[in-house]
């Protein structure tokens, strides 16, 4: 568990210095992919602090795991990388559905 706790609050972290990133630092579409990415990260490392209270800890990897590859993928395009990422950030928003299901399935059975 400390492991996944360490992981959200940098989680946490990277989000809000990418959102500054993207506010103050980029414009045009790269500026939109730091607002998503970071917007999606902070919501996820939340999600898996509140998953760890529960002791959820499988949709709380999920929340950790996809929102890096989602947001990690939109601000590596920001920062230049090559537009094929685009076609992994999906994964990243897979893995968070995936989460919140398991999240949701877990719930409805008394976690």
């Amino acid at each position: 568990m400390n492991l996944l706790i360490l992981f959200a609050g940098v989680s946490g972290a990277l989000a809000v210095a990418a959102g500054a990133f993207g506010a103050h630092g980029a414009s045009g579409a790269a500026a939109e992919w730091f607002k998503t990415g970071a917007h999606y990260q902070l919501i996820h490392a939340i999600a898996a602090l509140v998953a760890l209270r529960f002791d959820a800890r499988g949709p709380a990897w999920l929340f950790i795991a996809g929102g890096a590859v989602f947001a990690l993928t939109l601000y590596l395009m920001a920062l230049g990388a090559p537009r094929w990422l685009g076609a992994v950030t999906p994964i990243g928003g897979a893995l968070l559905i995936a989460g919140w299901l398991w999240f949701a399935w877990g719930g409805s059975r008394g976690l």
